[in-house]
């Protein structure tokens, strides 16, 4: 193998040794994927054109019931939870509200547009859509869910409230449950080609 040769090969394997590396690199910058809404699920679904996900957090956690003057444990409740992300870092907190807090302070408020939820293809709490309708830095100026337009909760195990009956002196009732919730904001305009 002469000189020349060698050299054409070296620059050929940097080459192709570069662009697998960026490839891996956008790979893993690229915004997390929205979740797959199963048939029968798309009234929560989020418009991708407008909005894109920036978080998915996974929960762990309890709804809280209380019981009603019709001696049922609802009809509402109130969570409480811890939202995970992948590698298990806990990336916010779930409770009353319904509030989100992140991890840098800041806060999001959902609530039910005229969308209703969709029942649980695994008999759990409910898929829900939310609108972001208040958000707020965190005290010393954090923001990653001032940004927030939607809050999706899918992938529901449990959390149901009790069918047993009640009376209103009855302590409220923790049900344990999980679920995915996906952050969505408005979305980035498109980078042209060049520019």
């Amino acid at each position: 193998m002469n000189r020349f040769t060698r050299v054409l090969r070296a620059v050929v394997v940097g080459l192709a040794a570069a662009a697998a590396t960026l490839s891996i690199t956008q790979v893993a910058h690229a915004d997390p994927a929205g979740p797959n809404l199963p048939p029968g699920t798309e009234n929560i679904a989020v418009d991708a054109a407008q909005n894109q996900v920036f978080l998915v957090g996974h929960a762990t956690g309890v709804q809280i019931y209380t019981c009603n003057s019709e001696g049922k444990w609802g009809p509402g409740s109130t969570p409480r939870a811890d939202l995970v992300d992948d590698k298990g870092k806990l990336v916010a907190t779930h409770f009353g509200g319904p509030t989100w807090q992140a991890q840098d302070g800041s806060t999001v408020k959902g609530a039910l547009p005229a969308t209703p939820a969709t029942k649980s293809p695994d008999g759990a709490i409910a898929w829900l859509r939310l609108a972001a309708t208040a958000q707020a830095k965190g005290p010393k100026g954090g923001d990653e869910f001032v940004k927030t337009t939607f809050i999706q909760r899918v992938n529901t195990s449990g959390g149901l409230a009790p069918t047993t009956s009640c009376t209103t002196a009855d302590k409220p009732v923790e049900v344990g449950y999980t679920a995915d919730y996906y952050f969505w904001m408005a979305a980035k305009p498109a980078v042209k080609p060049g520019g």
